[in-house]
């Protein structure tokens, strides 16, 4: 067996992506340090604890942490031996306007820039994982340039799934390199090859392209995903509209190998750090350069994933008798993630109490960036609801950033006395509810799936009503 000597390694930027990273890369026998500048996120790192919710990732944490090759720091001047450094800091969106905001990465990169220009340090190889705008890598290779340092800057854009956070990095199905032509590019390669030596060796893909063709695939694979979720939302509305059945349909255009069944789930659509500021980012950079078709194509994707949160408050109020205004509930949050403006509304004198299963924007994840599901439990408080919302990772962050709504302890809590139970969040918890043992608990038997998950057979057949979106 080939032994691949340890490699100095930095990783700037320690949130999700970063802090995965560093310890993924350790795992794989390299020495890293990860540079962040939150002082609370860095105590928890370097006490061998996650200060997020991922699946595996205290356990790899607190492995390689033991090993000694792995530390964290808040000091950039530590990192000038690493040969290489790894930009993984947030690209989030700009308030008032769809385009990323780069001044993370602009003032790492500035950081990073002080260390590598002194004429102690000979090379180094800088690659950046952070999602960008096509172009940037080349306006931050000239950066680096006319400072006169000498760096090979490689885009190695990174598709993790939260929930799959590790396995997606140690077992990842493709790795990319967006390289510079000629020798900066081979010694680009070259360093992420000693990197990423016991993930190649396995066989996985790796290809070798430009900066530009790197930083779009992340976006375009996001956008195709985004557009898969929003197509069948779409025909929800037209199973709801003729009594179609959404489940069914997806089945059947699923089991086209063209098109596959993932991502073919009708519900209250996708939220996140990802995929809503990554197509809407993306949408506003391709305008600028004036590839117009993208917007045309992305910006509906958007509305439509809006529109589902608008449809399901109207589902939930349908369901439990509840009268709304006319278009009081047509405000899903905006695209700079402020909450719906509350401006007509007509509470009902008597709110119902709703149970809402789920407030992380996916399964498997404490993250309620821009959650769907946290949007609609808000708006239905704002309507006057009485709303208790459980979600065994998020019960912390809700109780910190909604004040407005109940955070029940535990499912049978949240329950207690309910009009309807709500899933938002695909927990297997929910899914593997067994329908008898929240009977006694509701005031009402109303199961409303939000996400397509539940097997609507069991809860009718237990005496249920059972709705949810495209569904007869």
């Amino acid at each position: 067996m080939t032994i691949i000597p340890p490699v100095r390694i930095s990783v700037i930027g320690c949130g999700y992506l970063g802090a995965v990273h560093a310890a993924s890369l350790a795992k794989l026998g390299h020495q890293v340090i990860g540079v962040d500048v939150d002082p609370v996120r860095l105590a928890a790192l370097e006490a061998g604890r996650a200060p997020f919710f991922e699946p595996g990732f205290d356990t790899l944490l607190a492995e390689v942490s033991a090993t000694g090759r792995l530390r964290f720091t808040g000091s950039m001047a530590e990192i000038a031996d690493c040969e290489l450094h790894f930009l993984c800091v947030g690209t989030p969106q700009k308030p008032g306007s769809g385009e990323a905001d780069l001044s993370y990465v602009d003032a790492a990169v500035r950081a990073l820039r002080d260390i590598l220009a002194s004429p102690d340090i000979a090379s180094a190889v800088v690659a950046g994982k952070s999602t960008v705008p096509v172009g940037t890598a080349e306006r931050l290779a000239d950066f680096f340039a006319d400072s006169g340092a000498n760096v090979a800057l490689v885009w190695n854009p990174e598709f993790l799934r939260e929930g799959f956070a590790v396995q997606d990095t140690l077992e990842p199905d493709r790795i990319v390199y967006g390289l510079a032509p000629g020798e900066a590019g081979r010694r680009g390669a070259a360093a992420l090859d000693e990197a990423y030596a016991p993930i190649l060796h396995r066989g996985t893909p790796k290809i070798e392209t430009d900066w530009a063709t790197a930083e779009l695939v992340k976006v375009a694979a996001n956008s195709f995903l985004a557009t898969k979720i929003s197509f069948i939302n779409a025909m929800s509305e037209v199973c709801d509209a003729t009594g179609g059945d959404v489940l069914a349909l997806a089945r059947a255009i699923g089991l086209d190998e063209r098109i596959g069944p993932k991502f073919l789930r009708a519900g209250v659509g996708f939220g996140g750090g990802c995929l809503p500021k990554d197509i809407r980012a993306f949408a506003a950079r391709a305008t600028a350069l004036g590839a117009s078709g993208v917007a045309a194509l992305l910006t509906p994707v958007d509305a439509v994933n809006r529109r589902a949160r608008d449809r399901m408050v109207d589902l939930i109020a349908e369901s439990v008798g509840w009268v709304v205004s006319p278009g009081s509930v047509g405000q899903s949050q905006s695209a700079e993630g402020n909450h719906p403006s509350e401006a007509g509304l007509q509470p009902e004198s008597n709110p119902p109490r709703l149970a809402v299963l789920g407030a992380a924007f996916k399964p498997d994840s404490d993250d309620t960036r821009d959650s769907p599901a946290l949007d609609v439990a808000r708006r239905l408080a704002a309507l006057g609801a009485d709303v208790h919302v459980y979600d065994p990772a998020a019960g912390s962050i809700v109780s910190r950033l909604t004040p407005e709504l109940t955070v029940a302890q535990s499912l049978s809590e949240a329950a207690e006395g309910a009009q309807a139970l709500i899933v938002l969040t695909e927990w297997r918890e929910f899914i593997d509810l067994d329908p008898d043992s929240v009977t006694p608990l509701v005031a009402r038997r109303v199961m409303i799936d939000g996400r397509s998950a539940l097997p609507a057979a069991r809860w009718r057949d237990a005496g249920w009503d059972f709705r949810g979106p495209g569904r007869p």
